[in-house]
């Protein structure tokens, strides 16, 4: 049995009928089909039950899936670390950020530009869910995101940088004239406004941050909209249909005309920041250097 018979299995496994795993691997059915029993055979067991609606993996075949999704991700971990030693830092850096925390990029891209001119970015948006999902596929290197990280998946299999926490700051409708010549609000007084929170269906960490704080306060907040989109919440309250409450950095990616940012006064709440990665995955030189232009960032 060889690597190409492996992915030829876990292809059947994942269509769950050879006819649709032949479309994928670009080959013909009879082939394909031949391949699979001549696996069965060498193993001399049976990896799949032929049922109408199509093939199930037996217990033999779930073990087999498990120690051949394994075996082809060191494979292919094994190739990109060679294929790494003579590349040196260049390349594309795949990028994963949650909106929240896109403003953390753009300086330390033009610093990284400046110093590795052979490396380009991609950048990808999603929630934590989503994020989570494009690094295990290894469609992205590195992740930038709120704390803690809401993936599906066990968070020990990652390797986090923290990076310097954020305060939580007020943000209003600039049209709420009573507040244009003040700098800072009091909680008490976000009890009175209505409320628009950061929330999607698989992350809720801000939500609840903010909630909590709130309630530590005496209060329950009015929230009238929950959305899971930074800039439509942005749009909302520049057309004054409520407040919200934002780590402080996020402000630097939207203009400050039509909405007003206030500080918290007596409120001690920060939202924590970190870079993600892979553990015991091999990491190129672009993504290493990466990193550590945040290690050694003033």
């Amino acid at each position: 049995m060889d690597l190409r018979q492996l992915k030829y299995f876990l292809t059947i496994a994942q269509e769950g009928q050879v006819t649709r795993a032949a479309k994928l691997l670009n080959m013909e059915q009879p082939p394909l089909s031949r391949q699979l029993k001549l696996m069965e055979e060498e193993l001399g067991v049976k990896l799949f039950d032929r049922g109408g609606k199509g093939l199930t993996l037996t217990a033999s075949g779930e073990l087999l899936k498990q120690k051949a999704e394994s075996l082809l991700l060191q494979f292919d971990e094994s190739l990109r670390e060679v294929k790494g030693m003579e590349e040196g830092v260049r390349g594309v850096l795949s990028i994963g950020s949650v909106v929240s925390c896109i403003s953390l990029l753009p300086k330390r891209i033009e610093q990284f530009r400046e110093k590795y001119p052979q490396v380009t970015f991609k950048i990808s948006e999603g929630d934590h869910f989503y994020l989570g999902e494009q690094l295990e596929k290894r469609a992205i290197d590195l992740i930038v995101a709120r704390l803690p990280f809401e993936a599906q998946t066990h968070p020990q299999q990652y390797c986090v940088l923290p990076l310097p926490s954020d305060p939580f700051v007020a943000v209003i409708p600039s049209s709420w004239t009573e507040y244009s010549g003040k700098q800072a609000i009091s909680m008490k007084q976000l009890a009175d406004f209505p409320f628009i929170t950061l929330k999607t269906d698989k992350t809720t960490r801000m939500h609840e941050q903010v909630v909590n704080e709130c309630k530590r306060h005496g209060f329950e907040p009015n929230i009238v909209c929950e959305c899971s989109s930074v800039a439509i919440i942005m749009s909302l309250i520049a057309g004054g249909i409520g407040a919200t409450v934002f780590p402080k950095s996020v402000m630097s990616s939207f203009p400050t005309t039509v909405v007003k940012m206030l500080d918290i006064e007596d409120a001690d709440f920060q939202s924590d920041v970190g870079i993600l990665w892979l553990k015991d995955h091999y990491l190129p030189a672009r993504s290493k250097q990466f990193i550590e232009s945040f290690r050694s960032a003033p």
